[in-house]
């Protein structure tokens, strides 16, 4: 039997091991110093992959920005060379176009991408690319990933804003001459080869092809355009051919036109017998003496007959005494409410003008007489007294200075004309009827085609069949041209429930397009917007003598040029852009500085041939287009 001592003894170092070994293990399970490393090995891989996934996300991103904008710009480019034209123009390649803007707004290497690619293609006149680049990525590499391909699409179309065009054109006679030729006049009334009036026509035509973006039968520079405007924008286009007048009536409301005018012409008084004047003289029997010899008499012609001898023969003087017109002759007024018909007008009306006081059928082309005018010699600003070329003034009922009249050349009658013309403004009774001449039958009387108010031409054909029937002829009076083209297309005048906004009530861009190949020309005996000068004086009393009375008269030119440039301010104050395009050449420095004067800034053209003549109606139009190029 031991002691309890040893037995003690024994059980102390045990639990004493065990107590070392157990706080020993205990604090190194407790203690976390040594796992960082372990633990940090182990997160490097997935730290690396968010890293590396920020970073090559931002490359990503600025490429694929970098890319965005390179694609648009292209596109942009493309369709801006492309113009009115086609895709595939044989001058200039829109698709090489496109490229080289794409390339020049990115690098090759842009951010360490590869494989650039960019694509363009054109469908009714939109333009549509897609480009794309490799990206290799860098820290992404860690969790497999070791490229992304970046793809961005544009497109790019002509797109205007809701846009109204007005055409004032000269067709004056001088457009039938060729290009240059300035010993030419009216070439006979026969279009010449390579003529003025056959070049405006096409450059007409191909700027409609740039703008409604539809084909005519012109034979234009960059192809046939297709696809049209579509339905999400107004274009419209308007015109005013002018020369000695401009042909407007028709499109006016009834109410605007007078019912009763004065003209140079004519009023019936009546009849009265002429005296006896010999007849003829017949041969006689004896058995009736001259009874019953001769004409019977007529209700405006009674004869008498007495003997007489021829010679020796025996023979019956017929005198004749005939009840004739007796007529007055001045600037008198005369009833043309024959020519309104409701709402519209009728081709003619009928006046008791017609020889033995007799009704005349009286024609109406459509051409005016001007409103109340003043003579002064200068026109900016407007005179209040001009109402000629108030622009906006809207007749009013019962006043007529402020309402227009038909132009009538078969009511004129021009006074005295075969004797002195010594009565020319005086109220004269003519009882033999043959101091007068008719102005119709003796002068040439240039009345314009039919203008048109603005309105869109959706179908190209009746587009081509209108410019196609302008013919040249007369003198050119600028003025009347210009204050009509701005009166059809003004948003606050006589047509302002039609110009104001489109329908949908937007708001729209106004251009005006005068185009003429020269100065001015008027003449006193011309009848024109503001009736005959000779006569009328109502522009200017310095209108010469009968004798040049068809010479070009310098005081008549010098107005019809007063009156422009006074227009032309007024036009351009109203935010209408006034594009001057002077046509032709020979045409002196003085219109030309004029002509310049009258544009808006920067909107003067000089074209002096029409294959110029087209580049230059070119350029309007895809300034007016391409200035509205959207993404």
């Amino acid at each position: 039997m031991s002691d309890g001592r040893g037995m003690g003894k024994h059980m102390g170092w045990q639990g004493l091991k065990d107590r070392v070994r157990g706080g020993f293990l205990a604090r190194l399970a407790r203690d976390t110093r040594a796992n960082t490393i372990a633990i940090v090995a182990a997160a490097l891989i997935p730290l690396c992959g968010m890293i590396g996934g920020g970073f090559d996300l931002s490359r990503m991103y600025i490429v694929k920005t970098r890319l965005q904008h390179a694609c648009d710009a292209g596109a942009l480019a493309g369709r801006k060379s492309m113009g009115g034209g086609t895709w595939a123009q044989s001058s200039y390649m829109p698709r090489t176009m496109a490229e080289r803007f794409f390339d020049a707004n990115i690098a090759s290497d842009a951010y360490g991408s590869n494989t650039i690619t960019k694509s363009y293609s054109e469908n009714a006149g939109k333009v549509t690319g897609t480009a794309s680049a490799i990206l290799p990525m860098t820290l992404m590499r860690v969790l497999g990933k070791t490229t992304e391909t970046l793809t961005v699409t544009c497109e790019s179309e002509m797109r205007l804003p809701n846009t109204d065009v007005m055409f004032v054109l000269d067709i004056t006679g001088s457009m039938n001459c060729a290009a240059g030729d300035t010993s030419c006049s009216n070439n006979g009334g026969v279009p010449a080869a390579n003529s003025k009036i056959g070049g405006l026509k096409t450059a007409v035509k191909c700027f409609y092809e740039i703008v409604a973006r539809l084909d005519t039968n012109a034979n234009c520079d960059g192809g046939a355009p297709s696809g049209g405007t579509g339905s999400q924008v107004q274009v419209r286009f308007g015109f005013v051919p002018y020369a000695n007048n401009v042909n407007v009536g028709k499109l006016l409301p009834t109410a605007y036109m007078a019912d009763t005018a004065s003209y140079d012409t004519r009023q019936f008084l009546g009849k009265e017998w002429t005296d006896w004047t010999f007849y003829g003289n017949y041969y006689r029997n004896a058995q009736n003496n001259c009874s019953g010899v001769g004409p019977a008499d007529t209700a405006d012609a009674n004869y008498r007959a007495n003997p007489t001898t021829v010679g020796s023969t025996p023979a019956c003087r017929v005198d004749v005494k005939r009840r004739v017109a007796q007529w007055k002759y001045g600037f008198l007024p005369l009833d043309v409410r024959g020519l309104k018909n409701g709402n519209g007008y009728n081709a003619s009306f009928t006046a008791q003008i017609g020889d033995d006081g007799t009704m005349a059928t009286i024609p109406w082309s459509g051409c005016i007489e001007e409103r109340q005018t003043v003579q002064a010699t200068s026109y900016n600003p407007i005179p209040s007294g001009a109402k000629d070329l108030d622009i906006d003034l809207v007749p009013s009922a019962g006043d007529e200075t402020t309402r227009w009249k038909p132009s009538l050349p078969d009511a004129i009658y021009e006074r005295q004309v075969l004797s002195n013309w010594n009565q020319l403004n005086a109220a004269t009774v003519d009882k033999t009827s043959d101091n007068y001449i008719r102005f119709s039958d003796y002068n040439g009387y240039y009345c314009p085609t039919e203008a048109r108010k603005l309105q869109q031409w959706n179908d190209a054909t009746a587009f081509q069949n209108y410019v196609d029937s302008f013919v040249a002829s007369g003198n050119t009076y600028h003025d009347i041209g210009m204050v009509w083209g701005a009166r059809l297309m003004s948003p606050t005048g006589i047509f302002a429930s039609e110009n104001a906004y489109t329908p949908q009530g937007g708001e729209i861009e106004r251009h005006l397009i005068f185009m003429t190949d020269g100065d001015s020309t008027s003449a006193p005996c011309d009848y024109n917007a503001y009736g005959l000068h000779f006569f009328d004086k109502r522009q200017t009393n310095d209108v010469g003598t009968a004798g040049e009375c068809f010479n070009q008269r310098t005081s008549l030119s010098d107005q019809i040029n007063a009156r422009l440039e006074g227009l032309c301010a007024a036009i351009r104050n109203k935010n209408i852009t006034l594009w001057v395009v002077s046509f032709g050449g020979g045409v002196n420095a003085t219109t030309e500085t004029r002509l310049q004067n009258c544009a808006s800034p920067g909107r003067y053209f000089k074209a002096d041939d029409p294959a110029a003549l087209q580049r230059t109606f070119k350029s309007i139009a895809d300034q007016i287009s391409a200035l509205r190029l959207i993404k």
